[in-house]
């Protein structure tokens, strides 16, 4: 059976409005003297978009199937996944509780000012440890089982294998958008932190025989606790197509999270501006920003060879910017 014939047996609700552009960043390319492509996965189109849609297409499939009336799911303030979940029940016609941990501002802003917009029920919990949150949302699916309510369940990111095949189909697009520009690039680099997409590219890397390199730049955990993290998930998910995955071909580098998830550094603010002022690009401070910062320092310490064709798959957030 084919990736696309194993991709069919699942039933997604579009919103993805594929496929997303794909262009070379001739500013930067010149400037740098490298070759570095963009694909634009904050512009997915739906609630803002970024890479959490392409996740949400499956997810919130599932959830109608299984005729659910509620939703519940979790993360920080300034969640994208929050923010597209919460649109993506609004459009289905669901309930919609989210557990957001963490600090907030004094005023609701950027995505938090959106979920709220959308009328999601909101619990909060006054701890930064993301298994704190994972636990309170738990509990409060259970609390509103109890209620009589049908819960759909989504973990921090949407990281379930069912999550992962957005990027295992984005892949395949991915490798169209190489054979229409004729490029063969010799990595892949994007921000990594819940590991959903970490894993559907993995994944799309195994099933297409693709020979480049994938690195995930981390934003939230170490590099060791989330390379685990992604092999795991990246197994379950090529079992969904009868095959296995090691975690051999699993790039993480955590060297530019800074002191913590969501506290940006000095090369990422840098990066941001860069980016800005070269393309007119927009990143965030939480993960494109980061992801673009190890870009530039691989580039310009040569730890890939300018020569060589690289892609930065911008997976969104901008609307973190207004925080």
């Amino acid at each position: 059976m084919t990736t696309k014939e194993v991709l069919s047996k699942y039933w997604k609700k579009n919103l993805v409005f594929t496929p997303t552009p794909f262009h070379k960043l001739e500013n930067i390319s010149l400037n740098l003297d490298c070759n570095l492509y963009c694909k634009r996965d904050d512009l997915t189109g739906f609630a803002f978009g970024g890479n959490k849609v392409r996740k949400m297409e499956y997810l919130i499939a599932e959830a109608i199937a299984k005729q659910a009336d509620t939703i519940v799911t979790v993360g920080a303030y300034q969640s994208n996944f929050c923010r597209v979940t919460a649109a993506a029940a609004a459009f289905a016609g669901l309930d919609v509780h989210l557990v957001l941990g963490g600090k907030k501002g004094p005023q609701p802003t950027g995505n938090y000012l959106l979920i709220n917009r959308l009328g999601a029920h909101i619990h909060k919990v006054k701890s930064d440890e993301w298994d704190d949150w994972e636990n309170k949302r738990i509990f409060l699916a259970e609390d509103l089982r109890k209620q009589g309510r049908n819960v759909y369940e989504m973990p921090i990111g949407g990281s379930v294998p069912l999550g992962a095949l957005g990027y295992v189909a984005a892949f395949y697009e991915l490798l169209d958008d190489f054979k229409n520009f004729d490029i063969s690039p010799s990595h892949i680099i994007f921000a990594s932190s819940s590991g959903g997409t970490h894993a559907g590219l993995l994944v799309g890397k195994w099933l297409s025989g693709w020979d480049g390199q994938i690195v995930g730049i981390g934003a939230a955990k170490t590099g060791g606790k989330l390379a685990v993290e992604v092999g795991a998930l990246a197994k379950e998910t090529a079992a969904l197509f009868n095959g296995s995955f090691t975690r051999d071909d699993i790039i993480v580098d955590d060297n530019y999270v800074g002191k913590a998830y969501g506290i940006p550094t000095k090369e990422c603010e840098r990066a941001i501006d860069y980016f800005a002022n070269k393309e007119g690009v927009f990143l965030d401070r939480v993960y494109s920003g980061k992801a673009a910062a190890g870009i530039m320092d691989y580039l310009q310490s040569k730890k890939i060879s300018k020569k060589e064709a690289v892609v930065f798959i911008h997976t969104g957030g901008n609307v973190e910017l207004f925080s």
